[in-house]
């Protein structure tokens, strides 16, 4: 899996565990739902720091919590 893949899958993760949808999520988080639609459809190939950044911000999640997931465990290089 590469990291885009992984950064999806931990996206769509986080909305299952907070019973929230994409929008629901991308207005938590101050950020147009475009920008996560855009990371989830694979549009966005490189999805920055920041982004995830204000994902964590959004949902009160340390950035270390972000990353603290089995999806990052199956990570390879691309």
């Amino acid at each position: 899996m590469n990291l885009r893949k992984a950064v999806t899958d931990r996206i769509k993760e986080l909305c299952e565990e907070n019973h929230m949808t994409i929008n629901s999520m991308a207005n938590i988080c101050g950020m147009p739902p475009s920008t996560i639609y855009s990371i989830k459809k694979g549009k966005s190939q490189n999805p920055g720091l920041k982004t995830v950044y204000h994902i964590c911000l959004g949902l009160n999640i340390p950035l270390s919590e972000f990353f603290d997931s089995p999806i990052f465990n199956e990570y390879e290089d691309i």
